[in-house]
């Protein structure tokens, strides 16, 4: 159970707070509602990029790490296809130095022609370095093309391909950050050794005078269903085959999501699930089979994904996997089964709650959802799913037709030419 209230300032700003007696430091999460699935092409990698540029300096601070380490704190950042969230922890006294920066590259960003050129040149390498020099790491970006047609989820949050954030200009970029960031478009979290009182009186100083902005429309492509199974094969110079698949789920707020959440802990939580006990120990085909789901607020994607031995055969792994499905739907799934992946999924998300940083990411995550206080409904919300629930949805999503699948073959020999598993 995480303590928090709400308070919501006049510009669309939403601050949520969470006192913490036992720290003497505080964390100051801010998530805006910007990920890569605003962006439309060929305009992609841009809320990644501007990731990169929110640490470039603003109006009154040319650096903002420089001005946060100086105050004892220490900063960083992700994005999301849904969000982009910027987190700093620094001694609660301390607490203003960190909303001054936030504000001041809120409404003064530095996005100069030069600082807009070096930040780029740093991306393109990263994508380089992750994506294009880097074994499997052109993955993401295979299986988003091939289960996606219209829905920006096509692509990662570091872009669709390097020329997209080559092609970007300056105004491009500014244009996108004027879109976005924005108070009514943001969620910040204060949580450690400060009082509720003194949270709201800082949080309204440094950006109550923040004007609201009129926000982009948020519509996106609704993805049609899938009807036909998919598949792509493709050949790379890695230590192993890999085959993933990709199969369409509902999105995070579904009274289905925690069902699909729990049939991937059935199919690969821990040495005692199935993937592991029934594939992995007995047919030598896989060092490593897993299920996961993407947790998307709009539709998502339900991954399987498995790496081969140099012995095995993509058929034979195909098959394997095939047949532990229909194991699943032929013998159902019991009670004792659904309760201790039910209590796994408890005991870490109790974990996960343990620390002020945490819980202000968590809080901010859940409240762009809909409603932070559904952190503490979740654990109430998973109990109730039984055993039949999960079958049903396994069903549905499991479909073949509804399954795309990426063969990410190793190349054996030094020449180039293909194993004999092709």
């Amino acid at each position: 159970m995480i303590d928090f209230t709400s308070h919501r300032l006049e510009n669309g700003m939403t601050l949520l707070h969470h006192y913490d007696r036992v720290t003497r430091m505080v964390a100051v999460n801010i998530l805006y509602k910007v990920g890569s699935a605003h962006e439309q092409e060929p305009l992609t990698g841009l809320a990644h990029l501007l990731e990169h540029l929110m640490f470039g300096g603003s109006e009154h601070a040319p650096s903002f790490d420089q001005a946060l380490q100086r105050a004892g704190g220490e900063s960083n950042a992700w994005t999301s296809v849904d969000a982009t969230n910027y987190y700093d922890v620094l001694p609660a006294p301390n607490l203003d130095t960190a909303l001054w920066l936030e504000s001041d590259r809120l409404m003064g960003l530095t996005l100069s022609n030069d600082s807009i050129a070096t930040q780029k040149s740093v991306v393109i390498e990263e994508f380089k370095q992750r994506c294009l020099n880097a074994p499997y790491g052109d993955m993401a970006h295979l299986v988003g093309q091939l289960a996606y047609t219209v829905h920006p989820y096509r692509w990662p949050p570091i872009g669709r391909q390097v020329s997209d954030i080559e092609q970007a200009t300056a105004d491009d970029v500014r244009a996108f950050h004027q879109a976005h960031y924005a108070p009514n478009n943001a969620i910040i979290c204060i949580s450690g050794n400060v009082t509720r009182e003194r949270a709201i009186q800082a949080v309204e100083h440094w950006f109550g005078d923040i004007p609201a902005r009129q926000l982009p429309c948020c519509d996106r492509p609704i993805e049609p269903e899938q009807t036909q199974p998919r598949m792509l094969r493709v050949e790379r110079d890695v230590p192993h085959t890999v085959i993933t698949r990709a199969y369409h789920m509902p999105h995070r707020l579904s009274p289905d999501f925690p069902a699909c959440d729990l049939l991937s802990d059935v199919l690969s939580n821990g040495k005692s699930a199935r993937f592991y006990q029934n594939v992995i120990r007995t047919t030598g085909l896989f060092t490593e089979l897993d299920a996961s789901v993407g947790g998307t607020l709009d539709q998502g994607l339900f991954y399987i994904r498995g790496k081969l031995t140099d012995e095995a055969t993509v058929e034979a792994a195909q098959q394997a996997i095939d047949n532990e499905l229909q194991r699943l739907f032929d013998k159902g799934i019991d009670g004792y089964e659904v309760e201790k992946f039910v209590n796994k999924h408890i005991a870490t998300s109790r974990f996960e709650n343990v620390g002020y940083l945490q819980q202000a990411m968590r809080l901010c995550a859940y409240e762009q959802m809909g409603d932070a206080a559904m952190v503490n409904t979740e654990e109430e919300t998973y109990r109730q799913v039984t055993p039949a629930h999960i079958l049903d949805t396994a069903h549905r999503i499991l479909a073949p037709s509804n399954c795309s699948t990426l063969i990410y073959q190793k190349w054996r020999n030094g020449d180039g030419s293909l194993s004999a598993n092709c």
